[in-house]
């Protein structure tokens, strides 16, 4: 039996693993087959039918990568999908002047500086926000996803001549920033199997980089790494290291959540922004308010920007603040002695388990339900005849409908269950005894339970 309280070396129980992810060819060779969808989906987008349901880079895009990504990998496996992301491949091969093989020499930029002020998650909030706005046109116009998918190609580009290193995916992604949120919760971390091994090494090789590989290009230092936030498993670090001490554990999962000195204002945003806008897309995709999506869909101007400014007012302040005031109430109830500031930031971590689970149910309802549109437009996807696998006429087949709203509950209450006990172990960080902590988390709790319900509700009317 595995105990999860002691990490299980994947690298060592798995003997091939270690010479896969050693492999320069590796990286390259998932970023290759990733860049192929990626550029069909903008093909298709930017040529093809403007039915989103037969449109391979709708379908392809936001149904079966998204349901991939939400239901398995995230919380599964971290950040894997960053080892294979395609976005910032072609600025990271325009840096390194090649795409397999260590080339000699500094990485290839301007060298600029990143802002020190915008070393943060904050980017990466404002541009998922600015893109959830805008989620309904995007999820439903293949042009928009093509221009929407372009352009972080773009700017990847950009950032990568003017910076060193994955300056795109470490600060500005949006898709990272809710990546690296939800991966602290999964059980699968890159870790080193001894931390004094590193400071003894002098050179620090996984950070300046040898013949063997780059240095970190999310600019990390893996002898320290705790959590999964920031680091995007591109294995360099596993190719540089001279004493074999980089491994990939399993470990019990949302271990990364108790790491106190790492919580910071902006991860605790993301967290908020998260949970409002799986509830938010629930009320609009899923809900019975047809005006709703009607004003999201941007059926007239003016509706759409009170729908904006409503989503943004939920976002930022609504959900925000009614947590600060739960989290003030918890502080008086329980006689903390910390900060209410400090105690609503290390508090909105308790939500991010709880976070992962409403996605994961939203994407139930999303993803079984039109999953079956992948077979006809992985035939024709341009949606202009063709029948390459003889797959273009199945018919849209709901799957699993009758068992959706069961997985929904189950998943919901599996997150809070889950939040909770996550909330018990912060708070007894701020606590002198179990009971102050249980004080504590009854109106963080409450919190949760409210939030739960209300997605029921919207679930199952």
């Amino acid at each position: 039996m595995f105990n999860l309280n002691r990490p299980i070396e994947l690298t060592e129980r798995l003997p091939i693993l270690k010479p896969i992810l050693k492999s320069r060819l590796f990286q390259p060779a998932l970023m290759m087959i990733t860049l192929a969808g990626f550029t069909l989906a903008i093909l298709t987008g930017l040529l093809g039918t403007p039915a989103g349901n037969r449109n391979f880079g709708i379908v392809f895009v936001w149904i079966v990568w998204w349901g991939l990504l939400i239901l398995v990998l995230i919380p599964f496996t971290g950040r894997a999908w960053c080892a294979a992301c395609p976005i910032p491949a072609p600025g990271e091969w325009l840096q390194r002047r090649g795409i397999i093989n260590r080339t000699r020499g500094r990485l290839s930029s301007m060298r600029w500086r990143w802002p020190r002020r915008f070393r943060n998650m904050w980017l990466q909030n404002f541009g998922f926000l600015s893109m959830a706005i805008f989620s309904t046109i995007i999820l439903t116009r293949p042009a928009v996803t093509a221009w929407v998918l372009l352009g972080f190609i773009l700017i990847g580009i950009v950032l990568s001549i003017l910076y060193e290193n994955r300056v795109f995916c470490r600060y500005v992604c949006p898709v990272g920033g809710f990546i690296g949120l939800y991966s602290m919760v999964s059980p699968m971390a890159l870790r080193v199997r001894d931390p004094q091994v590193c400071v003894d090494h002098k050179t620090k090789d996984c950070v300046t980089g040898n013949a063997n590989g780059y240095g970190c290009p999310w600019m990390l230092y893996p002898g320290k790494l705790e959590r999964n936030a920031y680091c995007g498993m591109c294995m360099e670090c596993i190719k540089t290291c001279p004493h074999d001490n980089i491994v990939i554990n399993l470990s019990a999962p949302g271990g990364d959540l108790l790491v106190a000195k790492e919580r910071k204002l902006d991860e605790a945003y993301k967290a908020f922004i998260m949970l409002a806008c799986a509830l938010m897309y629930s009320a609009v995709l899923l809900g019975p308010w047809g005006w709703l999506k009607g004003w999201a869909n941007m059926n007239t101007l003016p509706h759409w920007l009170l729908y904006a400014a409503g989503f943004l007012l939920v976002n930022l302040v609504g959900l925000p603040g009614l947590f600060y005031l739960t989290t003030a109430v918890a502080r008086r109830l329980a006689g903390q002695q910390a900060p209410t500031k400090r105690l609503f930031i290390d508090y909105a971590y308790t939500l991010i388990p709880l976070g992962l689970a409403a996605w994961v149910a939203f994407s139930f309802g999303f993803v079984l339900i039109n999953g079956s549109y992948a077979l006809a437009t992985a035939s024709d996807p341009f949606g202009w005849g063709w029948n390459l696998f003889g797959t273009a006429d199945a018919p849209w087949t709901p799957l699993g409908s009758g068992w959706v709203p069961f997985l929904q509950t189950g998943v919901l209450t599996i997150g809070l269950l889950f939040s909770t006990n996550i909330g018990y172990k912060i708070a007894r960080q701020h606590s002198q005894t179990h009971q102050q902590a249980m004080r504590a988390l009854l109106p963080l709790a409450g919190f949760m339970l409210l939030i739960v319900l209300i997605f029921l509700r919207l679930y199952l009317g």
